[in-house]
């Protein structure tokens, strides 16, 4: 499958990250250098640009893609992408809400899929946080899951200094802190004695990983 992903915060990261290493023809625009930069590596085509602009996204071939992901909390530009993207006859696309009325408004310009990553995924997670061990794995796409990790020698450092992304392939979506959910932790977050990470990643990454953390 072939698949934009538009805005690259830590979300837009972590979904391009997973869907290119499941197998995906993955194209990823965001107007920060620094951005795609970071992903460069990790995906097929990499541009810099401002996608509200309809012919950015024309020119990185957006008219061709099976998927749309539009990532972005901004209102009005993940508005317009959106709607650029639906005029061009994408079959499929995604948009990241951040309140109920950007949601609305991605309803009304044809968005198939509206998602609240951070308020999805603390409802998913909330019945774990009762019964610790619930949340083995679960699928998010083929040959991409979600699963809980714990590990001593994992305590004290910062997720910037394990770097599970480049060691492993899994990203961090949540830091599970007693009855608190970090959801999209900075990389600067220290992992406490007793925290567990919620790790998305490619099956045979995560299989990979509890391999070798026991």
């Amino acid at each position: 499958m072939q698949i934009l992903v538009v805005g690259l915060g830590r979300f837009g990261r972590s979904v391009a990250r997973a869907l290119s290493g499941s197998g995906h023809v993955v194209i990823v625009v965001d107007v920060s250098e620094r951005a795609i930069q970071s992903v460069g590596d990790d995906v097929d085509q990499a541009v810099e640009g401002d996608a509200t602009n309809e012919a950015v996204l024309r020119q990185v071939g957006a008219s061709d893609v099976d998927l749309a992901i539009v990532a972005m909390a901004d209102v009005e530009a993940s508005v317009v992408i959106t709607t650029h993207l639906k005029d061009m006859k994408v079959p499929r696309v995604f948009a990241k809400a951040s309140s109920d009325v950007h949601r609305v408004i991605l309803d009304r310009v044809g968005a198939d899929h509206v998602v609240f990553p951070e308020r999805d995924m603390a409802g998913r997670l909330a019945q774990s946080i009762a019964m610790p061990g619930m949340l083995d794995y679960l699928e998010v796409l083929p040959h991409v899951g979600i699963t809980e990790i714990h590990n001593k020698a994992f305590v004290g450092h910062s997720l910037a200094n394990l770097n599970l992304q480049a060691k492993y392939g899994v990203n961090v979506l949540v830091i599970k802190r007693d009855t608190e959910l970090i959801v999209m932790p900075e990389l600067t977050e220290r992992v406490g004695a007793e925290d567990v990470l919620v790790v998305i990643g490619r099956d045979r990454d995560i299989v990979e990983l509890q391999s070798r953390i026991g």
